[in-house]
């Protein structure tokens, strides 16, 4: 095995945002497929796909009906297999969403289990007879608001789900739930998958001794679906089953030739860093881990040091995945503006940062343009906790809109039709087309191929360097190479002393005198050197 996903750098696609090809006003497969050469052409390695499965779409695919089916919105098993053979020619991999922990109310899977408390499949799900008085078995929120409980009448009990309603969560206890579970897996990568992108990886098992959890040691700021932020989390998610099944999983995977899996660690902060390196601890568990510790508003030197020294030392021998966003937060160069000389000058730093952090990379569709978030209106909304607690949370709609292909065409050239979400006029004047020479765009392609091309980022160990903020630098040293990394978080110019001499092997607003290193506000600096470190 030549473990490509190493040194790899991952696009995220958002298939009902990427390229309509029916008019339909949904991105689909063969809009993905028409784009490979686009993808291809960043330089990238692997393309992860949110979830395309039959759904009914009550949380935009992540309420699977059939497991074994794409959803008609999206194509079929040969739209599949066409993308899979286009990316392939082009030397792309392809990973997808697969939504594990709970399924949509309307899988056969639960359509039979709630029909009584008897049936071949009244165990698939976690079902709980309520308290004397009738509320829920436990104290547990769900993330969308409320209860994470559900009073079922045909059953007279509840059911848990995690998210919203009509996601029941499966009962991963249940041995045949496993076995059901391990076989669509298969079935996929039997297609040709290169791997999965497991959502909320740490949520398959729950406490079956079904005790609430105790309120959280410090108390968040509640906004309207942070319920969930008032407790520890201990007996809802994160159990240590978790870990038996990756076992039973990567099992499967490492039957077929380079295969990898990457968790999403729905945590934030220390303890997020923490599952990271317990998930992908030894060779038998997840390949790799991303927790949502640098998808938040943090940007900070001591944040970004804390959550990489955080891995290394709980991890040692685990492997990290580093985003800086996704389809589940705010596009980074709008909620880092706070600290940005410029849309594009933060854009441009963040690249730089993203590029040289040690582990595997993750890219969201539209950051490479230096997309922002768009602003919508409640009639535009389509993000179940944001129509519900609309104004107080704004959802996740923002980060989604279309993909733009075109400035002056309809809809920036994602579709004939009108689209799912809108496209809007300070969205499509980044679009690709309008992506020049010295565009964002060609800041990608030019930093990922830096990337490739020097071993001290694609594999080299980090070693941090203590500097006051704003600044965050580190080496990354390879065997035949050194690079130290500095970086100016901040809108003001920060001057440092060297110890050593060097040189600016790749930058931004940066100055170099013989004795002094200068970065412009939002300037970093990659310096080549010898054995000295510079700073």
């Amino acid at each position: 095995m030549n473990e490509w996903w190493r040194s790899a750098v991952i696009y995220q696609v958002y298939p009902r945002s990427y390229q309509d090809s029916t008019g339909d006003g949904v991105g689909d497969l063969a809009g993905i497929t028409r784009r490979l050469d686009y993808i291809a052409a960043l330089g990238v390695d692997c393309i992860w796909l949110s979830p395309i499965f039959a759904s009914p779409q009550a949380d935009m695919g992540y309420d699977v009906s059939d497991y074994l089916a794409v959803d008609p919105l999206f194509g079929d098993l040969a739209a599949f297999d066409d993308l899979i053979a286009g990316a392939h020619a082009r030397g792309l991999k392809v990973i997808v969403d697969q939504v594990l922990s709970h399924t949509s109310d309307q899988h056969d899977w639960f359509k039979q289990s709630r029909v009584s408390r008897d049936n071949d499949k009244a165990d698939w799900y976690v079902w709980a007879d309520p308290l004397p008085d009738g509320s829920p078995p436990t104290n547990w929120h769900s993330h969308f608001g409320g209860p994470a409980w559900e009073f079922d009448p045909q059953r007279g009990q509840y059911y848990l789900h995690n998210f919203l309603a009509s996601q029941p969560d499966l009962n991963f206890h249940n041995p045949d739930v496993v076995d059901a579970i391990l076989a669509t897996c298969k079935f996929w990568l039997d297609r040709g998958l290169d791997g999965f992108r497991l959502d909320t990886v740490n949520y398959y098992f729950h406490d079956q001794d079904l005790r609430s959890n105790p309120p959280a040691q410090a108390q968040p700021q509640v906004m309207a679906t942070d319920l969930y932020g008032m407790q520890q989390n201990i007996y809802n998610k994160t159990r240590p089953e978790n870990l038996h099944f990756l076992e039973r999983l990567r099992a499967l995977t490492d039957q077929y030739d380079d295969i990898m899996m990457v968790g999403e660690v729905g945590e934030m902060g220390r303890r997020s860093i923490e599952i990271m390196g317990e998930y992908t601890q030894g060779t038998d568990r997840l390949h790799m881990a991303y927790s949502f510790a640098m998808l938040g508003p943090d940007f900070n030197a001591e944040h970004f040091r804390n959550c990489i020294e955080g891995f290394q030392s709980g991890a040692p021998d685990g492997h990290p995945y580093w985003s800086f966003s996704n389809h589940d937060v705010p596009r980074q160069v709008t909620r880092w503006a706070d600290h940005a000389v410029s849309e594009d000058s933060i854009a441009r730093l963040a690249c730089g940062m993203l590029m040289s952090f040690e582990g595997t990379i993750g890219i969201y569709q539209g950051e490479e343009l230096g997309q922002t978030e768009t602003e919508l209106v409640f009639e535009e909304l389509t993000d179940p906790p944001a129509i519900r607690y609309w104004p107080a949370v704004k959802g996740r709609d923002g980060c989604r809109t279309p993909m733009v292909w075109e400035k002056d065409a309809p809809n920036a050239g994602f579709t004939t039709g009108k689209p799912w979400l809108p496209v809007k006029a300070p969205q499509a004047a980044k679009a690709v087309d309008q992506q020049g020479a010295d565009s964002i765009l060609a800041y990608y392609k030019k930093m990922i191929a830096y990337r490739k091309d020097n071993p001290a980022l694609a594999r080299g160990k980090t070693t941090f360097i203590s500097l006051p903020e704003p600044l965050l630098a580190f080496t990354r040293a390879s065997d035949d190479q050194t690079l130290t990394c500095i970086f100016n978080l901040s809108a003001t110019e920060q001057s440092v002393p060297l110890k050593a001499s060097t040189e600016v092997a790749l930058g931004q607003a940066v100055a170099l005198t013989d004795d002094t290193l200068t970065l412009g506000g939002n300037g970093f600096a990659y310096l080549s050197h010898g054995d000295d470190t510079p700073l």
